[in-house]
């Protein structure tokens, strides 16, 4: 439902916060969660899809060092998770870093942040495709079925920020499927329960608890694989290869991503005050040792050196078409910097292939769950802001039966499986990265204007030390971006450029806000049905009103 404001067109760029907590009030939450089970939904929300498919990147960048890197991008994720919390208690409509952007920062704001969104989920879900690809592909082989190398990884490419593939490659078929998959779930709309959610997490968690259980043990025999602990040392912001301890990091955030869907629960949360940031740090400390341990297990099980170029002397780069065409890569004991299912291919090597299989099982049932839930959020970042004129209305038509923003989505699987096709995890989940460090950064900043533009806001939760925690958050996400490989910064900052030329073009003139018009999106008619998950985090929550489809 649209009203026309009180306000001359063109003027007044940023989205009444008034209007959307007015919103917020039309649908308030129950407060019914607590300490633990927050604790409980960001360790379901992290652990996942990074640990499973990254560590092989990991490990090419930074050797055993990786272990500090997971202690890195652990603590950036956490000073900034602490913002979150103040902006989504505040701002309970859809725990949005666009909807904060917007509210606080202005439309261009707004903007810039739900594009990079847009590079975040989409790139993301491609790269859950391709980490996916590998564990079934690596499943299948155990047990004799082969898909054709030139069928499961992309062709080897070399064009300005687009690198990765491997020779021989032609396109990676089971990641394109699985994306189809997930789309044709997405517009005809699907029900995915709680409990089957909460299987999934114990399937994850189960898995890395064999393979720890596994290879602990072996770590007191195997010391001298932790050294040298950091063979490419710290890394080098002015670098473009992004390497080192902090590349890694970098490269790693992406094992964190989902962390903030602590913050968006704040609205339904006893005493937030006290229990978002025992949730929030609670479960980023618990998957953090968790995720150290792990890394120590494939360190002291099998080792984790970056594997060396011998015509160069140098390290190959991670994920690059020469290091998979390398022959330490076609050995029968390949290093683990070769696998694209690290932990399964670990346990295959030191143990029982039976134990690599059930590791390479539970991650080909729980990942598609994860391309699902990513490419939910994209579409619904999509139609959010198409509702609010900044991208063309036709994107966000609903389908007449099913209910679901069926143009969106079938553009955005376009996109995804293009990208899952032709590029590998690592590439796909740094270009990710830096969409997902420029939104928290400028919720961070979004958060410390709040507080000076409006102090006597009532806020549920409050950031301790802000003004300590939010520079810190936005000094870690510049930390971490400036040590991503040259690629993915250029990339972002093509994407940006791309997106500012859009928005000139077309959302600065036919933007609601700018004409006057304000969008209660909570109770429009013609909003798309829940698929019956719950959002990413920083998408727009499905409306209230809709419920899920029959």
């Amino acid at each position: 439902m649209a009203t026309i404001a009180p306000r001359a067109p063109g003027r007044g760029r940023i989205k009444p916060l008034d209007e959307i907590l007015a919103t917020a009030e039309k649908k308030a939450l129950k407060r019914s969660l607590g300490a633990f089970q927050l604790t409980l939904l960001g360790i379901g929300a992290v652990i996942g899809t990074g640990i499973f498919v990254l560590t092989a990147t990991a490990a090419q960048k930074a050797g055993p060092g990786m272990m500090v890197s997971f202690m890195v991008a652990g603590a950036v994720c956490a000073v900034a998770a602490l913002c979150y919390s103040e902006l989504a208690s505040m701002v309970p409509v859809a725990g949005s870093a666009y909807t904060y952007s917007y509210a606080v920062m202005g439309e261009i704001v707004a903007w810039l942040v739900g594009w990079a969104l847009i590079l975040e989920y989409a790139l993301g879900a491609s790269a859950v495709a391709v980490g996916w690809s590998g564990f079934i592909t690596g499943l299948l082989n155990s047990i004799g079925v082969h898909i054709p190398h030139a069928l499961a990884v992309g062709p080897p490419i070399q064009w300005g920020f687009l690198q990765g593939g491997e020779v021989g490659g032609i396109f990676n078929l089971p990641a394109v499927l699985v994306v189809a998959l997930v789309t044709t779930l997405l517009v005809i709309g699907t029900k995915e329960s709680a409990t089957f959610n909460a299987v999934l997490v114990v399937i994850k968690i189960a898995a890395l608890t064999l393979f720890l259980v596994i290879t602990l043990p072996m770590v007191t025999g195997h010391m001298a694989n932790f050294h040298p602990f950091a063979p490419r040392g710290w890394g080098n912001p002015l670098s473009s290869s992004g390497t080192g301890i902090l590349g890694a990091a970098a490269s790693i955030f992406f094992a964190y991503v989902g962390f903030d869907a602590v913050s968006t629960a704040a609205e339904e949360t006893k005493n937030p005050q006290r229990n978002v940031p025992i949730g929030l740090i609670g479960s980023l400390l618990i998957c953090t040792v968790f995720y150290l341990l792990v890394s120590a297990g494939v360190v002291g099980s099998y080792g984790a050196e970056p594997l060396i170029n011998p015509a160069t002397g140098l390290a190959f780069k991670e994920g690059s078409p020469e290091l998979y065409a390398s022959a330490a890569c076609h050995a029968a004991n390949a290093p683990t910097v070769c696998s694209k299912e690290a932990l399964a291919f670990i346990l295959r090597q030191v143990s029982s292939p039976i134990f690599g299989n059930l590791v390479g099982l539970a991650a080909a049932i729980a990942l598609p769950s994860v391309v699902l839930l990513m490419m939910y959020g994209q579409t619904r970042i999509f139609f959010v802001m198409a509702r609010d004129g900044l991208l063309p209305e036709r994107l966000s038509t609903v389908h007449d039966r099913f209910r679901t923003p069926y143009i969106v989505t079938i553009v955005t699987g376009i996109f995804v499986a293009i990208a899952a096709a032709f590029l590998p995890v690592g590439t796909l989940a740094d270009y990710s990265n830096a969409g997902t460090l420029f939104a928290f950064a400028a919720v961070s900043l979004g958060v410390m204007i709040l507080r000076k533009k409006d102090p006597s806001r009532p806020r549920p939760f409050r950031t301790p030390a802000l003004f300590v925690v939010a520079p810190l958050s936005i000094a870690g996400c510049v930390l971490l971006f400036v040590n991503l490989n040259i690629e993915s910064k250029l990339l972002f900052v093509s994407w940006t450029v791309l997106g500012l030329i859009i928005y000139f073009l077309y959302g600065y003139r036919h933007s609601n806000v700018a004409r006057g018009i304000v969008e209660v999106p909570e109770v429009s008619p013609d909003a798309p049905r829940s698929i019956g998950v719950a959002p990413m985090p920083n998408a727009p929550a499905p409306p209230a009103d809709i419920g899920e489809r029959d």
